[in-house]
């Protein structure tokens, strides 16, 4: 980590600092903490989720923007064709198209779901994920 010392009108006390994976302003290490913790993402500053992860080809690419003791937000990106294998999870879910869009499997029933749709996973239930076109999602968890 690298901090440089910025003087912004007379402001001495701003700060720059460079982890391996950002460069943001922050007042201090615990702060670069939370904002990595937050995927990168700065409180209060607006973002479209769609733009803050990309396709790849031939894979799935997901990026976690919040990580809490009460659940996860994370962003996948779908190359056509790519997927998540039938599994279970703990906690309840929700899936929320971006662009795109795939089919959804859960305890065998099968969905075609679009951007702008959601759909819930049930803990405990099983379920799948595969890209009828290339396409994005925010997967909500809550852990609760």
């Amino acid at each position: 980590m690298v901090t440089y010392q910025v003087t912004v009108g007379g402001d001495t006390n701003l700060k720059i600092i460079r982890s391996e994976r950002f460069l943001v302003m922050a007042d201090s290490s615990e702060d670069l903490e939370k904002i990595e913790r937050q995927g990168g993402l700065e409180p209060a500053q607006k973002k479209n989720l769609a733009l803050l992860v990309s396709y790849q080809p031939g894979s799935v690419v997901s990026r976690t923007i919040i990580n809490r003791k009460a659940g996860t937000m994370t962003l996948f990106a779908f190359d056509i064709g790519e997927g998540l294998s039938e599994h279970t999870a703990p906690y309840d879910a929700l899936l929320h198209v971006l662009e795109g869009g795939a089919q959804v499997t859960v305890a065998g029933e099968m969905n075609e779901i679009t951007e702008g749709e959601v759909i819930v996973l049930p803990a405990g239930k099983p379920h799948a994920v595969r890209a009828l076109k290339r396409f994005k999602m925010l997967l909500t968890m809550i852990r609760a």
